[in-house]
């Protein structure tokens, strides 16, 4: 089973271009239209990691369209600087944040960002109620004696 466009895709536009046009255009051309700081980084050319994951991916997409995986599997990856491609569009993808892999479902509107935007690296600090002891200030709280 390939991965199909979903019903809702075939109506995204990426800068004028569907998405069949973009899983088509080669990385050159698809710099072409991509912001400033994604075009000058994919026309330097990609980094090793980041050609490794993009064979991986492609593997992952022909395997699909073989027929010889039923589903796509999650790629893990610690490369956050990769830029999202128009062939990553269904896939997800794992990106390490520091501490522990963030599954990301990939959608179109997410072609032209990085990986780490997807995958915060902080959260919000939610404070519990202080424990016994934890804390001079913590004898006032509660009724404490």
């Amino acid at each position: 089973m390939a991965l199909e466009i979903r019903p809702e895709w075939k109506k995204f536009r990426y800068r004028g271009k569907t998405l069949e046009e973009l899983l088509k255009m080669q990385l050159r051309e698809l710099a072409k239209i991509l912001p400033a700081r994604q075009r000058r980084k994919l026309l330097r050319g990609l980094t090793p990691q980041q050609q490794k994951l993009v064979l991986k991916i492609r593997k992952i997409r022909r395997k699909l369209a073989e027929g010889a995986l039923d589903k796509p599997p999650t790629i893990k990856t610690h490369v956050r600087d990769m830029i999202v491609l128009p062939e990553m569009v269904g896939l997800t993808i794992a990106v390490h944040n520091g501490k522990e892999f963030i599954p990301v479902k990939i959608t179109p509107e997410m072609i032209g960002r990085y990986l780490g935007e997807l995958a915060p690296t902080c959260k919000n600090v939610q404070h519990g109620e202080p424990g016994l002891k934890a804390t001079r200030s913590s004898l006032h709280v509660g009724g404490q004696k």
